[in-house]
């Protein structure tokens, strides 16, 4: 729908007519005589008059007009988009070390490397976050944030896709990965604050232990959790199956969860990782809340242009006019 925001800004438009007859009125009426030499000249001096006075005239009211517009703001509204008034944050951080290659992770009738069914499952699980906000961390040697918390669930799911193990080394910082994710909700006070944190290690690097990072999640309220990834060594284990490898670091994970109000869970295949996070969907519920916004569009500059290309025709048509004008002198 179009509509201007300022529509009262319309009063100005007769304001250039009343400036001129306040002007008027103060001036003493005379009669001027004009002295003409011949009716031909008249003729012409009258047909140049109008031409050099009145149809700028109108150029430039048309561009006052226009002008006026421009300043009233006009939008275009478009359809009304419910949006949930507060969803989730959640931090992804994900384990790029070099175990995550191991290939014991069942997927579509065969066996493949763990970061690929995690990538999988993930996808699949940032498509359905619509209301929530998304970041994404990697780690190995150490953590770094690959994308911010955004709405942008595309931008988010492009990332982890191009996501490489080796990219930031072959060790495992827990640690880091979770103080960094708690770093970014240093400015998130009135939502849920979640971390889901994949890795099939134990923390082996980093400049933060896991437990200073525990600290500083507790005391920025955020939720924690953890996800085992790897197969149990029976290839194909359990849903939810406790035997995990030996670098599987389970009893640390279970207490970054715990002590931050979140769970722990042993993701063996596919199917484990899917129901790990309607489970999540369960525990971290989105709030019943919701808004109503209006995309808006600007079109300020439309008038604004048409006034500026008015009053350069208004300028060309005058200089035309003259040039008439004295080519019409020079011929008397």
């Amino acid at each position: 729908m179009f509509e201007f925001s300022w529509p009262w800004l319309f009063i100005l438009v007769p304001l250039p007519w009343l400036l001129a007859w306040v002007q008027n009125s103060k001036k003493t009426h005379s009669s001027l005589l004009l002295r003409i030499d011949s009716l031909a000249y008249q003729a012409k001096a009258k047909t140049q008059t109008t031409a050099n006075k009145s149809w700028p005239h109108w150029l430039l009211a048309l561009a006052w007009l226009a002008l006026v517009s421009a300043l009233a703001n006009p939008v275009y509204r478009g359809e009304p988009i419910t949006l949930a008034n507060e969803g989730r944050d959640i931090m992804l951080a994900v384990d790029l070390s070099g175990s995550m290659r191991e290939q014991d992770m069942a997927y579509q009738g065969r066996y493949v490397d763990r970061l690929s069914v995690v990538k999988s499952v993930l996808s699949d699980f940032i498509s359905e976050r619509q209301g929530d906000q998304l970041g994404l961390i990697l780690f190995a040697d150490t953590a770094f944030l690959q994308t911010p918390l955004t709405r942008d669930l595309d931008t988010v799911a492009q990332m982890l896709k191009e996501a490489q193990i080796g990219l930031v080394g072959r060790a495992t910082a827990i640690g880091d990965a979770l103080g960094l994710a708690v770093k970014r909700f240093n400015d998130k006070s009135a939502s849920n604050k979640v971390v889901i944190l994949l890795t099939d290690g134990q923390n082996t690097a980093g400049n933060l232990t896991p437990e200073e990072a525990l600290i500083l999640a507790k005391d920025a309220q955020v939720k924690v959790y953890t996800i085992g990834v790897g197969s149990d060594g029976n290839f194909g284990g359990g849903l939810f199956s406790m035997g995990g490898g030996a670098s599987l670091d389970e009893r640390l994970l279970t207490h970054l969860a715990k002590e931050t109000g979140g769970r722990y869970f042993r993701a063996t295949n596919t199917r484990s990782l899917a129901n790990i996070y309607r489970e999540l969907d369960a525990l971290e519920p989105l709030a019943k809340e919701e808004q109503t916004v209006r995309p808006e569009e600007a079109l300020f500059y439309l008038p604004l242009l048409l006034s500026f290309l008015i009053l350069l025709l208004a300028t060309v048509w005058h200089r035309f006019a003259s040039a008439l004008q004295r080519v019409a002198g020079e011929q008397l």
